[in-house]
């Protein structure tokens, strides 16, 4: 919406989403007729996994500046899904910024995010990965101007938890917070976008801009004050004919209690005021391709725990859970499963087992 104001000419909007596709681009042609706007908006259905459909959208169309913002970003689904995550996350932009150096695009955005730092979950080490493979392409002589944005939580964006409260409250409670104390940084989804154009606009280098979000908010507190607009009231101890209760369900698999946005502590000011450089480490280009090479058998196999390991080799800040939380990795095997058979991925089946399928009963 915002590039759209800014005199572009052409806006490719690319989303694997049919639905959301469809949306913003009805959107954008009201906005267009309405304000007699010289833009031509192309919606292309697909995934930033294609390698291929990259290629080709970013040839066919001569596209100068990419904001890649393409990511599974709900940590607990992405705990139960890796290699879909990480499928997604990491090799998703590494075939977008491929393509995008392979057609001459001239500036390369990665909207990243403060989970990156000291990740304790998939995919804050997947977003990481995804840095550090931009700045591997930057140390080897890329002629993009690659830059990349870490903020973090945007209010009423998808998967928000101020959405999540919403319902909650419309439906008289409970409200659910993990933790009593977590805390986490909100920033507006206009806010977020205006300085996101704006960095990238001022980088080039491969650096890590950082957002000033202000101070955390507690979780805590934003569910009380959302009680509270609501003109209802909050149900505790102290006021048990209250309106609504606040359950404490418990830290998620992969959840802190509180983000960062530096991973080294060094930062310093550029000539916008809410916008800051970090200096990050960077790692050598060689185990980055032999780490993506590992990763794409990884997830062919599903094999998670192959996948935490190769994390933990290059994303040296990461701290995963002791215990995987992959849902297709820890179900149990299938009915019927035979030695001789193949799995998923075409390996054979080492055990051999013939187990009774259960008779239906009325």
């Amino acid at each position: 919406r915002q590039v759209a104001e800014l005199g572009a000419t052409r806006l490719v909007l690319v989303d694997h989403s049919e639905a959301a596709l469809y949306a913003i681009d009805q959107e954008l042609a009201r906005r267009i007729e309405e304000r007699h706007l010289a833009l031509e908006v192309v919606p292309v259905l697909g995934s930033v996994a294609n390698r291929e459909r990259m290629a080709q959208v970013m040839h066919r169309f001569g596209v100068r500046t990419v904001y890649h913002a393409a990511a599974y970003k709900h940590v607990p689904l992405v705990e139960y899904n890796m290699a879909a995550g990480i499928r997604n996350n990491v090799l998703g932009t590494l075939a977008v910024a491929e393509a995008a150096e392979r057609a001459g695009v001239e500036r390369f955005v990665l909207v990243s995010t403060d989970k990156a730092v000291n990740p304790t979950n998939v995919m804050g080490a997947s977003k990481r990965l995804a840095e550090i493979i931009l700045q591997g392409m930057h140390s080897r002589g890329s002629r993009m101007r690659i830059s990349m944005v870490r903020f973090g939580n945007v209010l009423a964006s998808s998967g928000s938890v101020v959405l999540r409260f919403r319902e909650q409250v419309r439906a008289g409670g409970p409200v659910t917070v993990t933790h009593p104390e977590i805390t986490r940084y909100f920033m507006t989804i206009e806010e977020a976008v205006q300085l996101v154009i704006q960095a990238g606009a001022m980088g080039g280098d491969a650096e890590v801009f950082l957002l000033d979000m202000g101070q955390p908010v507690r979780i805590l507190d934003l569910a009380r004050k959302m009680i509270k607009l609501s003109g209802r009231t909050v149900q505790d101890e102290q006021h048990p004919d209250g309106d609504i209760e606040i359950v404490y369900t418990g830290l998620r698999p992969g959840e802190k209690l509180y983000e960062e946005l530096l991973i080294s502590g060094n930062a310093s000011g550029t000539d916008h005021p809410r916008i800051w450089k970090g200096v990050e480490e960077g790692v050598d280009a060689g185990q980055v391709e032999t780490a993506i090479t590992a990763l794409r058998v990884a997830i062919r196999k599903n094999d998670c725990e192959a996948m935490r390991d190769i994390l933990l080799r290059v994303v040296r800040e990461y701290q995963p859970p002791t215990e995987l939380a992959d849902v297709l990795y820890s179900a149990p095997p299938a009915y019927g499963r035979r030695r001789g058979d193949r799995d998923h991925c075409g390996e054979a089946v080492a055990g051999s087992q013939v187990v009774e399928l259960p008779v239906a009963r009325r």
